[in-house]
């Protein structure tokens, strides 16, 4: 059963815009014999570092099943299909050949492909000569990136450099939730930096190969203080500056936030000309706000993350909202709290925005949570597009249900469902709304 399409209809976006959904390559390629180890094989090898025992090693099959994929996205009616291209898999002999068959085979099926060109996969050899920690490794990017170009790029015109560097910092890097597994807290800002740094030198490999429409994924959300107290407000207001604008600030402004360049390696002033090449557009991957507050005194689970107590700042739960089977909040409106006041903030440096990630955890093929998250963020994106966003797409996360890293298998991110031990696709209540969502977008 399709819920509110025919009644309630989702007002119609401009013509051009562009709808698509998302992937990455750890969480869904599988065919891990047929590429280098990642930081995330290492992990995921480690006893207890993944909840489930699981690893990606299989994971969806895509790399052997990307033909019924791509029939599923025809089917479905995107314009275009954002995947990751796994930098392991390149620096293996004939690694590029997958991604070829399948630029190939997604423009025949008149799909847009727009390739990510690092979500957090790194090759396990750089991690073991520093990885994000070492400055070279931005160099290795750059030099990954003009090889990717080179081959895809006669058929590839959207690109996007970097997935996340929030996320791949903090969990990463910070907290030793994710692959690396590193527990550096503020120690971690390097990574930081060198992530921005490798974005930067991404931009001049791709603009000297010709490309013209380029952005970066970053994630966002609004920071909500725990209340009017000024110990909440200082701590939301740190949380929002290494949430936000340590990843926002150098891309669209050429700097960092006040306080934090001090804090970054190297010569940070020649850097940030590198980190603010100009963008075509900017993603942003939106799921929920985030309320914090001061300091508890003991480390708090939440979202499945552990934050410890010794973080000048504390997550808390928000009330009275929905939260997903993930246990996240469903709050609709902070799209367009975040994208209005990023429209405030940086004005014209702000290029037209991409959400390249929006979308929910919900078990079950006859989904009808996962159509009422969709149906509000929509139309918070259209509100957002009123207030006098420019926003030029709409990703949801994600195509098929995957590896959804240190959770495993746990989670279900998927508008196809699949069966982890077939292997077999099933599209779910949710990839029907949205097939007829898109009918509806694209009619005359």
């Amino acid at each position: 059963m399709i819920r509110r399409m025919a009644t309630n209809p989702i007002p119609q976006f401009p013509d051009g815009f562009l709808w698509g959904v998302s992937t990455s390559a750890h969480q869904i390629e599988g065919a891990a014999d047929r590429r280098e180890p990642s930081v995330w094989d290492a992990f995921s090898a480690e006893p207890g570092r993944v909840k489930d025992g699981s690893t990606a090693a299989v994971a969806c099959d895509h790399y052997h099943r990307h033909g019924e994929d791509v029939a599923l996205l025809a089917a479905l009616g995107v314009d275009a299909y954002r995947f990751s291209v796994s930098w392991p898999r390149v620096r293996a002999e004939g690694g590029l050949d997958f991604y070829d068959r399948l630029v190939d085979e997604l423009c025949a099926a008149d799909v847009r492909p727009v390739p990510t060109l690092f979500h957090w996969d790194l090759p396990l050899a750089l991690q073991e000569a520093g990885g994000w920690l070492e400055r070279d490794t931005a160099s290795r990017f750059a030099e990954y990136v003009s090889v990717v170009a080179d081959r895809l790029g006669d058929r590839v015109r959207k690109w996007i450099t970097i997935n996340e560097p929030a996320e791949h910092t903090l969990f990463g890097h910070a907290l030793g939730a994710h692959a690396p597994g590193k527990r550096l807290m503020f120690d971690a800002l390097p990574a930081a930096h060198h992530q921005l740094l490798a974005h930067g030198l991404a931009v001049r490999a791709l603009r000297a190969a010709g490309a013209t429409d380029i952005g970066i994924a970053n994630s966002h959300g609004p920071t909500w203080p725990a209340s009017p107290e000024q110990p909440d407000l200082d701590a939301a207001g740190f949380y929002d500056l290494l949430l936000n604008r340590l990843f926002a600030d150098p891309v669209l402004l050429g700097e960092y936030p006040e306080g934090l360049g001090e804090l970054m390696p190297g010569d940070v002033a020649a850097d940030l000309k590198i980190i603010g090449e100009p963008l075509d557009w900017y993603g942003v991957n939106y799921y929920a706000p985030t309320r914090v507050g001061a300091p508890q005194g003991a480390d708090i689970e939440f979202g499945g993350l552990t934050i410890p107590a010794e973080l000048p700042f504390s997550v808390r739960e928000i009330e009275g909202v929905p939260v997903t089977d993930f246990g996240w909040p469903v709050v609709p409106s902070g799209l367009t709290e975040l994208l209005t006041a990023f429209h405030e903030r940086y004005g014209d440096r702000l290029p037209p925005v991409v959400i390249t990630e929006n979308g929910c955890s919900y078990e079950g093929v006859d989904d009808q949570a996962r159509i009422t998250y969709l149906d509000g963020h929509i139309r918070a994106l259209h509100e957002a597009s009123r207030a006098g966003v420019d926003v030029r797409g709409y990703f949801v996360w994600s195509l098929l249900d995957n590896f959804e890293w240190a959770e495993g298998f746990a989670r279900r991110f998927g508008l196809v469902h699949v069966d982890f031990e077939t292997l077999a696709r099933t599209p779910k209540s949710s990839y029907g709304w949205f097939k007829e969502l898109l009918r509806a977008q694209h009619a005359d």
